[in-house]
Parts: structure tokens; C-alpha cells; sequence
């Protein structure tokens, strides 16, 4: 939308349940293939594989296009503001905002994603008013639907979404979840 301002800061750090989100940088460029080069990240994931050095590129020249546009924001998971073990995405929606999330296979079973999640959505609603936070997955990805449960999140009874992600189909599932009153 050309003349509208981004809802998001040029920088974000958020931090909360013993994590800290924080922009990807270029000296990031290096882990990333370990988070995002891998067999699951690539079946559950839009995220580019084979992930290499390339890829890596590419997906901060575009985190940082799509924040521009005031569409989305992709943050480094970290415990410390340094490693990146993670990302977590809030997209603005006409219905309030959509998480998404991923964790380095390395990194998983520290409830980094539920965490993650948590904060991403206080600052949906606490700094961008939105009204509703969702999570759309597929009701087979296990993982995705115990870190949807732990943090908060209830099956809406509405429509599946479709799709076809790198020649495989698929069908979402949308989990909500409302601000705290």
C-alpha cells in the first residue's frame, strides 16, 4: 500500500518469556542453512530447500522488503539477543494478525516456539490493537498443533484453507486466540 505507513518500527526487540526477538542481521547469515536447511522445515514449511547460503540471502532481503510494505516481520528466536536458534513471523491480516514459527531442529524441545509465540502475539495486541492472533496448520503436523495448544490457541470452526506448497497440497487448519481481558 503505497502513502501507508508501516505499522512496524524500522528495529524490533521484544523481549519475554526468557526470550529475546530481535531483527535479523547479516552476521546471521551463516547459521541460518543449520535453522532452516531440513527435511521437516522444508515438508511444513514455505522456507526455501535446499536453505544454503543463497537462501540465506534471499530471506533477509525479503523480511526486510516485506516490513517496508508493512506486512510482515520476521524475528530471531534467541535466548540472549546473540544465537539465532529460530523465527518467529507476525503478518498483518484484514482479521488481526497471523503467527508463524519455526525452530532449528538443534534447538527443539525447549519450548522456544510456544514461548515465541506468546510473545509475538502480546505484541500484536498490545502494540498493533489487533483483535485476534491465528496460527494456520496442518491438523497432521503434531509438533505445530501442541505448540498451537500450549500457547493459548482453540480450533476455529471455520473454513480449511487449500493450498499447493512446492508441488506438495495442503490443507490448514486456523487456530485463534483473543487478548487477555
Amino acid at each position: 500500500m503505497r502513502g501507508t505507513p508501516s505499522p512496524f518500527p524500522e528495529r524490533i526487540e521484544l523481549t519475554g518469556e526468557g526470550l529475546v526477538l530481535r531483527d535479523w542481521t547479516e552476521a546471521d547469515l551463516a547459521a541460518m542453512p543449520d535453522l532452516f536447511d531440513h527435511p521437516d522445515i522444508a515438508y511444513w514449511t514455505p522456507i526455501a530447500s535446499p536453505f544454503d547460503e543463497a537462501a540465506a540471502h534471499a530471506r533477509l532481503d525479503r523480511d526486510r522488503q516485506l516490513r517496508a510494505e508493512g506486512k510482515t516481520i520476521l524475528l530471531a528466536i534467541t535466548v540472549d539477543g546473540r544465537a539465532p536458534l529460530g523465527e518467529v513471523m507476525l503478518r498483518c491480516a484484514s482479521k488481526g494478525a497471523e503467527i508463524g514459527y519455526v525452530v532449528g531442529p538443534a534447538h527443539r524441545g525447549q519450548g522456544l516456539a510456544v514461548r515465541a509465540v506468546r510473545v509475538m502475539a502480546a505484541y500484536a495486541f498490545e502494540e498493533l490493537g489487533v483483535g485476534q492472533v491465528i496460527l494456520e496448520l496442518e491438523a497432521e503436523n503434531a509438533a505445530s498443533v501442541a505448540v498451537a495448544t500450549k500457547a493459548g490457541f482453540r480450533l476455529l470452526d471455520v473454513p480449511l484453507v487449500e493450498g499447493d506448497e512446492k508441488g506438495r497440497p495442503f490443507v490448514l487448519q486456523t487456530w485463534g486466540l483473543l487478548p487477555a481481558l
